[in-house]
């Protein structure tokens, strides 16, 4: 289950044969059912994530009580509510799988032994952080001045797969809009 977390690391920090043993003995591998909660609000997060396949989501509710997706995660890559796993505080966020889903799971204690004894995982830990910045700064942006029809063709485009396995009213909440919504221009689409 770790090919592809290495292959990954690989592409960006050479490693050698201890090294990638030493990565693997980290990363927790464990499985998840459809719609099984995987870390709950009102808690530290006690793990990052790396999906190996499947799909994740992370949620919370707002004050009428609905569920709002703020991120969805495709495999390969990371998740988990950052900002709380890295401050080690309570986060609002929920995180489910979607679907069946095999992830590799690192806790921050051994995330941050792994990076201090292995510098490419330090420096494939900063290129991660950097994407991730890069992601949110650029979805923050596209929320705010893309038309809802202009991010679901945005979506269709840079990731199909999310349509045929995301029930429809987490890829709405996704796309900051609601199922009616998002139903009509799906119509308008298909015409």
């Amino acid at each position: 289950m770790h090919t592809k977390f290495i292959q990954l690391i690989k592409q960006h920090s050479p490693l050698s044969e201890s090294e990638i043993e030493l990565c693997k003995s980290y990363m927790e591998p464990v499985r998840y059912a459809k719609h099984q909660l995987i870390e709950e609000e009102g808690k530290v997060p006690a793990y990052l994530y790396f999906v190996v396949s499947g799909f994740v989501r992370l949620f919370h509710y707002n004050d009428k009580g609905d569920e709002l997706t703020t991120h969805i995660n495709c495999p390969p890559g990371f998740i988990c509510s950052y900002q709380h796993f890295n401050h080690q505080t309570c986060t609002e966020e929920n995180l489910e799988s979607i679907t069946d889903s095999e992830l590799l799971r690192i806790s921050k204690a051994n995330l941050d032994l792994l990076t201090r004894q292995l510098p490419a995982f330090k420096d494939f830990s900063m290129y991660v952080f950097q994407q991730s910045l890069t992601y949110n700064e650029k979805r923050a942006k596209e929320l705010a001045t893309l038309t809802a029809e202009k991010r679901y063709l945005k979506l269709m485009a840079e990731q199909p797969e999310l349509l045929y396995n995301v029930p429809m009213q987490y890829i709405a909440s996704f796309l900051g809009m609601n199922p009616k919504s998002l139903s009509r221009i799906r119509k308008q689409i298909i015409r």
